[in-house]
């Protein structure tokens, strides 16, 4: 049956001086399926692989001939050859339709259908469709999986997770996704910006200020049973994922190394699902901080045999280690370099750590805060080195310190060198007083009743990452965008009014992106009077992108929730009376609050996006 497809009336989807000029001139092309053979190492046709890698790419990618593909390939291929395991890569079978803005000149007073949209949707569900038959339906029961997504291709993804049983899949990675969601991003304070309450999938997105997609967000974002087995990484600057703009940050996960970050930790899932010995480590600089009072006489031998243990293994394995000695401040007692990374040897490491004497301090707590905002600062870590602290101590600490340093002062400078992560040893009764700060820094605490074995082989098998958060980040002023009303014009049209305090707005209909307009009424038109429209209306400032609100019509259909406050005072306006507006609410808008400047310009290298030109005749 042939259906019609909505025509939106955009008055004037033009260029405006307020944004990058190359907004206007970037283009995509619409790649076809070539057919290539699954690339395996370790198996033939006849036999079943332990681990099977496959990518769905994104957008008008061309089928393994796409650099998002190669890289993420590339870099878990360089660690798997360290394993005995058989395994393939696949880059996923699908249509990946490409989707996006084209030359914004020539929609001017165009009739925009919404053949695209549909297309993207279909492409979207057919990507998903099979790659759920891939791992549910297909003859090795035994493979287990490993996937990953880039743009498009991570909606593809969490879409056919839906489907798949999660014993099947050892690890899900998202690149870019356009409907990430990140609850801890919301609001004018997020949490995210003190970082607090990450979502577990969290695992690199430096913008604290990011909060859904461009297209909405995926609510909740982790199928069930998947918790510890999705991870999202989301550039910087990504307009689809970030709370700022630049298109040139969402085509650079490849040049920024995001692959490779990403690869660490999948290998990393992939050693513990098939119980080995991951082979793979980043270079490690490991400084020592031990309690030197009195009271760590009766621990201190027991505390000296696991550094002098840890020690060796580091400097081993080609890393590097630094001792330092602290006490209280009020003892007028100083931290004390014994040596530091680039003199410590293994002998000069155990010469010094038996001339460290547990002595004076007759109380507590300690000033540790002090100590380590010390040896962080003086020492000179490496760039791509996993970088850990390693405290043993009897005894709590002050907080703020006795020369002013505070919790998050330390806190802030481990975050800052990459971060440092913070590993305490110390008695069952202070577990407690050091949980904080070992979950601040993203490390351990442990006590003597522990197997601190435990603790050696975990920062051994450790690899240097990028942080979940950054935050820091500044903010930029947050444009702002509110429907006043949407209209019925006749049985098929629906008119929307809004205000916005920016120069412009992002148009988007069912996930595909339309142009940018700087009018604020929208007419819709031959819309479907039975599925839901989803339309986006996001503010564009030249410093940032503000919070969209979602909307969700058909013929003759609508209603607007309350949400974020921008619902509120809306005045529906029903111009043909035998026409009704639904009762349930069905808009959800979304929120990205705050951000920072970029005025990055894409390279001629990288993958641009297209507005979708209306079609003569089409099917959904």
């Amino acid at each position: 049956m042939l259906k019609k497809k909505p025509v939106i009336h955009l008055g004037s989807l033009a260029r405006t001086h307020h944004l990058p000029i190359w907004l206007s001139v970037l283009t995509i092309t619409v790649a076809s399926c070539i057919v290539l053979p699954t690339e395996s190492h370790g198996t033939n046709a006849a036999s079943c692989p332990d681990l099977k890698i496959i990518f769905a790419r994104g957008s008008g990618a061309t089928r393994y001939d796409n650099a998002d593909y190669q890289s993420f390939k590339a870099s878990l291929e360089s660690k798997l050859e360290t394993s005995t395991l058989s395994y393939e890569f696949d880059d996923l079978d699908y249509p990946a339709v490409g989707v996006g803005i084209e030359n914004l000149s020539n929609i001017i007073g165009a009739y925009i259908g919404a053949g695209e949209s549909y297309a993207f949707g279909d492409s979207i569900k057919a990507g998903a469709k099979e790659l759920a038959n891939i791992v549910n339906n297909g003859v090795c029961k035994n493979t287990k999986y490993v996937l990953g997504g880039y743009s498009q291709g991570a909606i593809v993804l969490l879409k056919a997770l839906e489907q798949i049983q999660p014993e099947r899949i050892i690890y899900a990675a998202t690149f870019g996704d356009p409907k990430i969601y990140l609850p801890e991003g919301e609001g004018l304070l997020p949490a995210a910006c003190r970082g607090d309450n990450l979502s577990e999938y969290r695992i690199y997105v430096p913008d604290c200020y990011a909060h859904t997609g461009l297209l909405g967000a995926r609510d909740p974002y982790v199928a069930e049973g998947y918790s510890g087995k999705v991870g999202t990484w989301c550039n910087k600057f990504d307009i689809f994922c970030s709370s700022h703009y630049s298109i040139s940050s969402h085509v650079s996960y490849v040049a920024d190394g995001l692959y490779e970050d990403a690869a660490k930790l999948i290998f990393s899932k992939i050693a513990a699902a098939f119980n080995f010995k991951n082979a793979y480590t980043s270079p490690h600089d490991t400084a020592f901080l031990i309690d030197s009072t009195g009271s760590m006489s009766e621990h201190i031998d027991e505390y000296k045999a696991e550094a002098l243990r840890l020690a060796e293994q580091t400097l081993n394995a080609g890393g590097r280690v630094a001792l330092y000695d602290y006490r209280d401040l009020i003892d007028s007692y100083t931290p004390v370099e014994h040596c530091g990374f680039e003199t410590c040897t293994l002998e000069l490491f155990e010469e010094e750590l038996e001339n460290i004497i547990a002595e004076g301090g007759d109380d507590e707590p300690e000033s540790l805060l002090s100590a380590s905002l010390h040896v962080m600062s003086s020492q000179s870590w490496r760039l791509g080195s996993t970088k850990s602290l390693v405290i043993l101590t009897d005894a709590g600490y002050h907080s703020p310190d006795l020369d002013g340093t505070t919790f998050y002062d330390v806190k802030t400078l481990s975050k800052k060198i990459d971060p440092v992560n913070f590993y305490i040893i110390t008695t069952p009764e202070h577990y407690g007083d050091y949980e904080s700060l070992a979950q601040a820094t993203d490390g351990a605490v442990m006590t003597l009743a522990d197997d601190l074995s435990i603790l050696t082989d975990t920062i051994m098998e450790r690899y240097d990452s990028l942080p979940r958060v950054e935050e820091d980040m500044d903010n930029s002023p947050i444009p702002s965008l509110i429907v006043d009303s949407m209209e019925f014009l006749s049985p098929s049209e629906t008119r929307v009014n809004f205000t916005t305090d920016a120069p412009s707005t992002i148009v988007s209909l069912d996930d595909v992106i339309l142009g940018i307009t700087n009018e604020t009424s929208i007419t819709f038109s031959n819309l479907d009077s039975i599925t839901y429209h989803e339309v986006v209306l996001t503010p564009l400032s030249q410093e940032a992108r503000g919070e969209s609100v979602v909307l969700k019509l058909h013929a003759g259909n609508f209603n607007l929730a309350d949400g974020y406050g921008q619902s509120n005072g809306i005045v529906p306006v029903n111009i043909n009376e035998e026409i009704s507006p639904v009762p349930e609410p069905i808009v959800s808008p979304t929120k990205s609050t705050t951000f920072l400047t970029e005025n990055t310009t894409p390279s001629t290298t990288e993958q641009p996006i297209t507005i979708p030109k209306a079609p003569n005749t089409g099917r959904r």
